[in-house]
Parts: C-alpha cells; structure tokens; sequence
C-alpha cells in the first residue's frame, strides 16, 4: 500500500490525495438549480451523501472553479439527481460546458421548481438548509421538499471512471400495487380532480376497471356517468411508484342539475387547471393532452413506452358496435 503524510518540508500532493478519494466507489449525480432569472443550470458531482432523516437533510459539494459555483450559492433551492446505469451520456453531458444541457433530458418542476430530472434513478428536491465554505469547495446542506426513486440499477463511478454496481433488488423493494384507475371526469367546461390531502390534486380513482352508469369512488360516494361516452384514455407508468396507471375519460350524467360532490372533490374549467398542484409529471404532462385533444375534438389513447409513448389517434363519433359492425357487412 502506498502511504503519504504530510511534513513540514513535503504537504499533502492534491493529485495523490484525489487519486485515493476516487478509490470510494460512489454513485453519480447530477445536481440542478435556477439562476434569479429562471435560466436552468446543472452539473455532474460524485459528493453526494444523506445526512439526517429528521429533519430530512443532504449535502452535496460544489467546486467554486465550476462555472455553476455563483449560481448554486446564490439559489435558495436545489435538486440532487442520482442517475441510474443507462444515464452515462447524462453525465457526461452535465460534466460538459454544453449549452443547453437540458435540451436533451426530461426536466420538470416538483416542489421548490428547481429542475428536477425525471428519468433519474432518484431525485431529491431540496430547499437551502445551510452553505458552508470549505477550502475550494463550498457545501450545500439542503433540505428534502420531495423524493423519487425507481428500481433501476445505479450508475457507480471509481478511480476516475464508471463502474457497473451488482444491484439485485432486496426483496419486497417497490412490490408491485397493481393498477391504479383514474378517471377524467367532465361536466359542461369542467374536470373533475380530488385532493391528495397535501395541497395538491390528483384524478378521481376507483377500484373497477370501468365503469357503467355509475362511478363508485374509492371513499365509496358514486357519480352517474353517460355510459355511452365512458372510454379508455391512457396507459402509464410512473417512474418514481410502482403502480402503472389506467386513465378513463367519462362525462358526468344529469350535467344540468346541481351535482353534491364529496368532500375533496372540485371541478376546475378545463382551461385553468392546476397544473403547478398536480402530483406526477406524468400526470400534468396527460391533462395538457387532453385539453388539447378535446379543444380539437379529436381524441387519442396513450400507451407508453420507453421513447415516450405512442398515442393512436380516434376520429369520428362513438357508434354502437353492432351498428358499425351492421355497415361494414
């Protein structure tokens, strides 16, 4: 083993001492901010590591030679993104002085609107605990607003490359919830959302995969539906929960009459929706969708997939199948 110390006459070399830093296996992150006018900056960085759980603290450490040094010490939040083994061109992407280095990722805003890269490993959305000044570093301890994280293998990095981490998942990790079925639901210019009880709104759910006449929701109360205009809308995943997504689009039936809705319950116009309250990316990114496919009156179904999804496009009314069965006789 080579060793080195510090004397009087001969101090630490820093090339050594990063060579044995580099030789802690660590995963890889990228860490993102916004500069004060909303401009999204991120860099790749290894020094990454939890802190405390309650309250729930990080700390990531940014070089003040990076070019993103004034940005992530003036910002008063910021995300951690830890990538997963198919994320090798993220990185090298971040540790590059590209331009635009969010053209090429899918970014959104969770809860303090740092970016938040949503295909990472795990993300971690953090608003400024503390800043510490620490030789050519400055640490940034942050305080976890809102987490994510899927079952992908990380991405590992070792004396100063990547490494491939064996990464069996432990059992019961993420087991599988089954489907969770959620339903856009209108009345006249209005759809209907329920809260998350955090101060935010998701989609009405139900346990059946469909339903007819009427919508049994899952506190119990039932809304009547035209059963004529109940149809499949999309097919999802969620990257940061185990349970894929069944989405029906349905219409409320006796739209002229007052409608009591339980507790919890809203309809919002379809042209203001609260799209900075909604839960996942996934979902926001479906509701602009629809708004925009039912402007057009042209409705799709989404299925996804691993490059984004496909939506078959439907035109033309509804018809009773044997009555279009009858015609193409």
């Amino acid at each position: 083993m080579t060793k080195q110390a510090a004397t009087k006459d001969a101090p630490i070399d820093p090339i050594a001492l990063r060579r044995a830093f580099g030789t802690f296996v660590t995963g890889v992150t990228v860490i993102t901010t916004r500069e004060a006018d909303g401009t999204p900056r991120g860099m790749t960085a290894n020094s990454f590591t939890s802190v405390s759980l309650d309250p729930p603290l990080l700390l990531v450490c940014v070089a003040k030679s990076a070019s993103s040094y004034a940005a992530f010490t003036a910002a008063s939040c910021f995300a951690v993104n830890i990538l997963h083994e198919g994320q090798v061109d993220v990185s090298a992407t971040f540790a590059s002085k590209a331009p635009d280095k969010f053209q090429s990722v899918n970014h959104d805003r969770v809860h303090t609107g740092a970016p938040v890269l949503t295909d990472s490993l795990t993300w971690f959305d953090c608003s400024l605990h503390d800043s510490i000044d620490a030789g050519d570093h400055a640490i940034l301890i942050g305080e976890v607003r809102a987490f994510g994280t899927s079952p992908t293998a990380p991405l590992g990095f070792c004396r100063g490359r990547y490494a491939s981490v064996k990464d069996p998942l432990p059992a019961g990790w993420l087991a599988a919830q089954g489907m969770i079925i959620g339903y856009l639901v209108e009345a006249g210019d209005g759809l209907l959302l329920c809260s998350d009880g955090k101060g935010g709104w998701v989609l009405p759910s139900a346990r059946r995969r469909k339903a007819d006449s009427q919508l049994v929701l899952d506190g119990g109360d039932a809304l009547r539906l035209v059963p004529e205009e109940t149809f499949l809308y999309s097919v999802f995943d969620v990257a940061d929960s185990d349970p894929g997504h069944l989405v029906y689009r349905a219409r409320l039936a006796g739209e002229g009459a007052a409608v009591s809705l339980p507790e919890g319950f809203r309809f919002f116009p379809i042209d203001d929706l609260p799209y900075e309250a909604i839960a996942t990316h996934e979902l926001r990114a479906m509701l602009r969708r629809y708004v925009q496919e039912r402007q057009a009156g042209r409705f799709g179904i989404y299925m996804d997939s691993d490059d984004g999804g496909r939506v078959a496009m439907i035109d033309g009314q509804a018809r009773a199948w044997l009555q279009a069965s009858d015609q193409g006789q």
